[in-house]
């Protein structure tokens, strides 16, 4: 199993944060987002990373290499960071992904290493971590049917129907990637560069298992707005 980060994005929301610096790299608890999911990844054995950058990538990928100097890193570039979202850095990474099982993950996503391990360790092969609580309009938000399956998910679902947020953390199997490589192609060969990867999951739900785990008991949060990250750091 690998690691994927996505860590390409211009993080306009967290202006004047990230002016001069990628939002993956503003500290919480003292260190860097990144290097909290780093050292989670390290910890339980997982050493191949591939991460997709563009806003200041020599800036991000020379902190990586020094900071983590045993992990195998991978970076593939997104250069249309600017005008693009997460579904084209995915789609750019897509023979990577499709290589093996692999945790997929947002790099502005804080979390504890029990969040990896919940995952991990399920019995189940496609696992998206999520929040169980009520959303807003903002929250990437999942709705569930029976034994915990996940049958619908993205920005624009109704509110009340929803389960909980998902944040951003998953461990997709190798059929999955196969799957999600091929909705990739079509939703950007259909114009969806500016979409986010969950509009590549949704229509495979209907065709492959997805299951969550329930992480809301763990300090877990997306880090969008100043909001975000000033509780972040209360957490940390």
């Amino acid at each position: 199993m690998r690691a994927f980060i996505l860590a390409a994005g211009v993080s306009r929301r967290l202006y004047p944060e990230t002016y001069e610096t990628p939002k993956c790299l503003l500290e919480v608890g003292g260190r860097p987002i990144i290097d909290h999911q780093l050292s989670a990844l390290e910890s339980i054995g997982i050493t191949d990373v591939t991460v997709v950058v563009g806003y200041y990538r020599e800036m991000l990928t020379d902190h990586l290499n020094n900071a983590f100097p045993d992990l195998n890193f991978n970076f593939i570039i997104n250069h249309h960071f600017f005008a693009t979202n997460t579904a084209y850095s995915v789609y750019l990474g897509r023979d990577m992904l499709c290589s093996d099982a692999s945790l997929l993950m947002n790099a502005d996503v804080i979390y504890p290493k029990e969040l990896l391990n919940r995952i991990v360790d399920s019995n189940e092969g496609t696992v998206l971590a999520v929040d169980v609580k009520t959303c807003g309009r903002e929250e990437v938000k999942v709705i569930e049917s029976k034994n915990q399956r996940i049958v619908a998910i993205g920005k624009e679902l109704i509110e009340e129907n929803c389960l909980g947020e998902f944040i951003g953390v998953a461990k997709l199997s190798k059929e999955f990637n196969l799957r999600f490589s091929g909705s990739l192609e079509n939703l950007i060969d259909a114009g969806g560069r500016s979409d986010y990867f969950e509009a590549g999951i949704h229509p495979l739900l209907s065709e492959i298992d997805v299951y969550y785990s329930d992480v809301s008991d763990l300090p877990c949060l997306e880090i969008d707005f100043i909001e975000d990250l000033e509780e972040a750091r209360k957490l940390y």
